[in-house]
């Protein structure tokens, strides 16, 4: 089900793996020497958006996604990435094996220590000594020279292509970058962004390579900055040096561990807590031991008060929405009882690109039914609705299709 897929990045102990486990409470192995994560690991998170129960006023039937107090949860995939140190890009490490992965990315949360509690190394060292701003930048450059290796690996066989006039460069350089879920928008965008849209491609001197790669990068793979360890003294200083050294790059706030304790709490029935949530509340105080209080007074105080929330999920959410500007959208086959053929109310909930058409809507569900379809119905207006209708967020929408098929 899950169709868009976030890559969790950065160096080693930043607190990747223990984000990962907040967002899918997957025990993924967590410890503090380097490449820790030996593989990427692989599971199911969540975005969230407002339902449009609600608005109905019905009680819905979720089966494709979750919906708990008024609030979708819609699956998407996140990949634990190893750590990436200098060097990655020409293989040192488990660079290669990182790269591979990133290129099936559609988005990245660049995790990062907010506390400067890492060296270059990745080590663990004294808050303050290490500097998160240079770990961003180092983890940027791996990026653009993994895709300025590929691009300069290609780069005359490009050129025989351009030159026989079988291809122009644009296609040219999409078929060779679509292997990494690089499309033709992306190529055009990043070719205007480096100011080489006239220039021929034989004529791009290393400098122009490089500059492509880098505003490719960040047009294909757009990341959103997770500053994590806020909770640690001197992490509000950084998380303003990022965001002053990175805009407009969005860089969240976090404090992944205490996600991680809120959603276990909440698992074991301690507390009430909804991810993305400001606040959580203690059910019985009587149940907690004394280091389970001190836990969650510390989470109150040194997370809920500075940052108002953890951040995984709203990173999450961010990348989502704000970066990849996905639309929720939901498909019935009764537009008046809002229900499909089983008689469940709002069974599903799509995460659909801008741009998406009702069409799209079809394929994503199954082929045959876009193959058949004949037009679409607004279940908020009743208003016939054409294949190419663009969709839009929250849209609600009975697809009708040949051989009574809907």
């Amino acid at each position: 089900m899950p169709t868009v897929k976030i890559g969790i990045v950065g160096k080693t102990n930043t607190g990747k793996t223990t984000f990962f486990n907040a967002a899918t409470l997957l025990r993924a192995e967590i410890g503090t020497y380097p490449f820790t994560t030996k593989k990427p690991n692989i599971g199911i998170g969540y975005a969230r958006s407002f339902c449009v129960c609600s608005e109905f006023g019905v009680k819905d039937n979720p089966r494709n996604s979750i919906c708990i107090r008024g609030f979708r949860f819609i699956p998407v995939e996140l990949i634990d990435l190893p750590g990436l140190i200098k060097g990655a890009w020409m293989g040192k490490g488990l660079g290669n094996q990182f790269l591979t992965v990133a290129s099936q990315a559609d988005v990245l949360l660049h995790v990062v220590d907010a506390s400067g509690s890492i060296n270059q190394a990745g080590e663990l060292v004294a808050p303050g000594i290490g500097d998160p701003v240079q770990d961003v930048i180092d983890i940027e450059e791996e990026l653009t020279m993994w895709l300025y290796k590929i691009l300069e690996g290609s780069r005359a066989r490009i050129v025989k292509m351009l030159e026989s006039r079988t291809i122009r460069l644009i296609p040219a350089l999409t078929q060779l970058l679509s292997g990494l879920k690089i499309n033709k928008a992306h190529v055009e965008e990043a070719l205007k962004l480096s100011n080489l849209q006239d220039e021929p491609f034989e004529r791009w001197s290393d400098e122009d390579l490089k500059r492509f790669a880098t505003n490719l990068r960040r047009v294909s793979k757009p990341t959103v900055i997770v500053a994590n360890k806020m909770d640690v003294d001197g992490a509000e200083d950084n998380y303003e040096r990022l965001i002053e050294a990175f805009k407009p790059i969005p860089v969240v706030p976090c404090s992944a561990e205490a996600e991680l304790a809120l959603r276990r709490a909440e698992s074991d029935g301690l507390i009430e807590y909804l991810p993305g949530d400001e606040v959580f509340k203690v059910r019985s105080y009587d149940q907690l031991s004394e280091r389970q209080r001190a836990a969650l007074r510390y989470i109150a105080e040194r997370v809920f008060e500075r940052i108002s929330k953890t951040g995984v999920q709203y990173a999450i959410d961010i990348a989502v929405f704000k970066l990849l500007r996905m639309n929720v959208v939901y498909p019935v086959e009764d537009e008046n009882k809002l229900t499909d053929h089983r008689g469940s109310i709002l069974p599903d909930a799509f995460l659909m690109p801008q741009g998406a058409t009702v069409y799209d809507l079809a394929m994503e569900i199954h082929s045959e039914l876009a193959n058949t379809m004949l037009y679409a119905v607004d279940a908020r207006t009743k208003v016939r609705l054409p294949k190419d209708y663009v969709l839009r967020d929250r849209d609600v929408v009975k697809i009708v299709a040949a051989a009574g098929r809907g």
